[in-house]
């Protein structure tokens, strides 16, 4: 099944998403995803074997955001890099933050 959300762009003018919106579109995006922040954010931790594949992961990621001037939040280790997405202009999630997680997943296609 395509996934609608990877043949949209992130827009500068958005909304926040009432609970229900995002819910629908959690469920478009890898299983792993996951809401923080009491719903205000999503986050999923992705590993790899080494730091390498970390940092090659990490910079493919930034030129996703970087094209989308969408931007999250990374914690980053050896073998391991946690994503979080927020629209911090709304106050919480957008359609934008699914955009961009749709867009890392197919990224990291060992799914």
């Amino acid at each position: 099944m395509a996934n609608s959300l990877l043949e949209k762009h992130c827009q500068r003018e958005t909304r926040r998403l009432e609970s229900d919106e995002a819910g629908t579109l959690i469920a478009q995006i890898h299983g792993d995803w996951s809401t923080s922040n009491e719903g205000l954010a999503i986050q999923r931790s992705f590993r790899f074997s080494n730091y390498y594949q970390t940092i090659a992961f990490v910079n493919a990621l930034a030129w996703v955001a970087h094209r989308e001037d969408h931007h999250p939040d990374l914690e980053v280790g050896y073998n391991r890099c946690l994503v979080r997405f927020s629209t911090h202009s709304v106050g919480g999630l957008s359609e934008n933050d699914f955009i961009c997680a749709a867009r890392i997943d197919a990224l990291n296609n060992d799914d």
